[in-house]
Order: C-alpha cells, then sequence, then structure tokens
C-alpha cells in the first residue's frame, strides 16, 4: 500500500453528491421569475376574484406559519452556520433583534401590511385602514403602502439573494424555503396595493403599472444582492448578518399578520390554527429537499470542514477532525482530477 494508504489498492473515492442538485444562479433565476409571475396576478386578483374574510384569514394564518418556520428553521441557523465562529449566535441574534425592529418601525410608518379587503364583520380590521372620517379612501393612501411593500420587498429579496449566495457550494433545492415564503406573499401584498388603488379612483393602467413595478422589486434586490456582495470585504459576514436581519422582518411580518387575529376575532379558531401549524410543518420539511449540512447537520455543513475517511478498506464515512484524531489516523492528502480527496491511514 504506498504511502501507507488503505483501500486495497482502488481509486480515492469521492464524497457522494446530492441527488437533487442545480445551479444556485439557474435556480434563483428561476425563483426570481416565479415571484414575479404571482405578484402579478395578485394584483390583478380583485378584479376577478371576490376573496372572503374568512379565506384570507385561512391563507394569511398558512403564510405566516411558514413565515416563522423559514426564520426559526431555515434563516437563522444558516446565518450561524455560515459564520462558523464563537461569536456566532451573538452576531446572528443581534442582527434578527435588528430585523424585527426595522419593520416594526416601517410598519409603525407606513401602516402598509393589510391583507383583507373583504366588507364581511364589518369590514375586518377597520382600524387598520386608509379611511378617511367618512369611510372612503384617501386617493393617495395606497403610496404609504407601496412604498411600506416597496421597502418590505426588497428586503424579501435581499433574503432570497443571501441564501442562494450562502448556500451556493451545496447541492439540493437551495433555498426553497425563503422562496416559497415569498411566493404566497407576495400575492397578498400585491392585491394590497391594487386594492387600495383602485378604492382611491385610480385608472386600470396607472393600477397595472404599479402591480408591475412592484413584482420587480423583489427579483431586483435579490439579484443585486447575489452578485453584488462578492465586490464587498468580508462577504461572508455581510451574507450572514442578511440572513439573520431577513430572519427578524419575517418573524415580524408574521405576527403582525397573526396577533390581530388572535385578539380580535374568535370564529374559525380550527381552521386557522391548522392552517397556520400547516405552514410551519411545511417550513420543517423543506429542510428535506436542501442541502443537507446547510443549517448545521450533516457532512457538508458550510464551515465545518468534515472529512472522508476509509474504514477497513470498506466503503466511506464522514468524520470531523476530532473524530479522527480519536481513532488514531494518519492524513494524507492526495490530488484526483483536479479535485482534492482526502484518505487516511493507520498510524
Amino acid at each position: 500500500m504506498p504511502g501507507g494508504l488503505w483501500n486495497n489498492g482502488a481509486p480515492p473515492l469521492r464524497r457522494p453528491k446530492s441527488r437533487m442538485s442545480a445551479s444556485p444562479t439557474l435556480l434563483l433565476a428561476i425563483y426570481c421569475a416565479a415571484i414575479a409571475g404571482v405578484s402579478v396576478a395578485g394584483g390583478l386578483l380583485p378584479s376577478r376574484v371576490n376573496m372572503t374574510h374568512t379565506g384570507t384569514q385561512i391563507a394569511m394564518s398558512l403564510v405566516s406559519g411558514l413565515m416563522l418556520g423559514v426564520a426559526f428553521f431555515h434563516l437563522l441557523p444558516h446565518s450561524v452556520v455560515l459564520l462558523n465562529d464563537r461569536g456566532a449566535v451573538d452576531f446572528s441574534v443581534t442582527w434578527l433583534m435588528a430585523g424585527l425592529i426595522a419593520m416594526l418601525l416601517l410598519l409603525r410608518l407606513f401602516h402598509f401590511h393589510q391583507h383583507d379587503f373583504s366588507h364581511e364583520h364589518g369590514g375586518a380590521h377597520d382600524s387598520h385602514h386608509p379611511h378617511d372620517d367618512n369611510g372612503s379612501v384617501h386617493s393617495l393612501s395606497w403610496a404609504g403602502i407601496a412604498l411600506g411593500l416597496g421597502l418590505h420587498t426588497l428586503i424579501d429579496g435581499v433574503a432570497l439573494g443571501a441564501v442562494m449566495h450562502g448556500s451556493s457550494s451545496s447541492g439540493g433545492f437551495l433555498g426553497i424555503g425563503v422562496f416559497l415564503a415569498i411566493l404566497l406573499h407576495k400575492p397578498l401584498d400585491a392585491m394590497s396595493i391594487v386594492t387600495v388603488m383602485r378604492a382611491g379612483g385610480w385608472s386600470i393602467g396607472a393600477q397595472r403599472v404599479a402591480n408591475l413595478s412592484f413584482a420587480l422589486l423583489c427579483p431586483l434586490g435579490a439579484l443585486l444582492f447575489y452578485f453584488g456582495v462578492d465586490l464587498a470585504t468580508e462577504s461572508s459576514r455581510i451574507v450572514a448578518a442578511s440572513l439573520a436581519f431577513a430572519a427578524g422582518t419575517f418573524i415580524c411580518i408574521a405576527l403582525s399578520d397573526l396577533l390581530p387575529e388572535v385578539h380580535f376575532h374568535s370564529h374559525d379558531r380550527t381552521k386557522l390554527t391548522l392552517a397556520f401549524l400547516l405552514g410551519i410543518a411545511l417550513a420543517y420539511a423543506m429542510g428535506s429537499v436542501e442541502p443537507p449540512g446547510l443549517h448545521g447537520h450533516g457532512a457538508d455543513s458550510p464551515g465545518l470542514h468534515s472529512t472522508e475517511v476509509f474504514r477497513g478498506g470498506r466503503g466511506l464515512a464522514v468524520a470531523s477532525p476530532a473524530e479522527v484524531a480519536v481513532a488514531g489516523l494518519q492524513l494524507s492528502t492526495p490530488i484526483v482530477h483536479d479535485s482534492p480527496v482526502t484518505e487516511w491511514s493507520l498510524s
């Protein structure tokens, strides 16, 4: 066995790759196109579909559960793993809190996050609607909603760009959790803008221009971040901070949808609770189709530097450097086909 290597003379084995893999850039392009498409469709819904109060609240509960799950199961762990240092948790939680506070201030300033425009139950959440004393909608009230939602959707785009950039060396369906949370939430946001514009007397043409412009903001934010963050120094810390910041905004948005419904209404509690729990379960289940080490699990976790080990010449197992030291193995690292492959022998 030359060099003391033990694999019975067979060529070095490689770490198995995910069966489901795609280029991060291609996936991001697909995600952006899908998000823009459903956002435009959401803006067209008010003129074609009469959403009921209960139906809207069930959709909001589902999306809120999904966003909370994505924040806690995907964005925050990914931020911590990406940093991989002793202060990672404190760093990520600080940026999470910054994101939550920033989104809360946006909500306070622009009062933009309102999705239920049905006329059931006395207009549902009338205190959150931009009405004047006679109950009519101000003609310019859509501008505050559009500005607030525009900033919100740009932050969503940064979240998508960050999760795709931070996962760019992995396989699997990258960023699927963040993508679905945005995909299901954007139609509700677009509906808000168009509904208020229509109530304010704006023309169909103006509504369509606003709808299309809003639909393009999230893809714009995602693409600018994905391709531009490498121009900065310490880009990995910027990506980690952006992921945690986005987690905070997701938590704030989800709770802003959930808490008014819990506080003011007692109808359909079972339906709304089941929809909320389904959203959380969906976010958790998405981990099975994402890269195995994306959130700190498995051998391919970014920054954890797992190692390939040949045990007794039979197949391949994965061990950390600490486990290798305990096993009494000795490292050699030949290069095969321009790719480093780690092998081990008894010391």
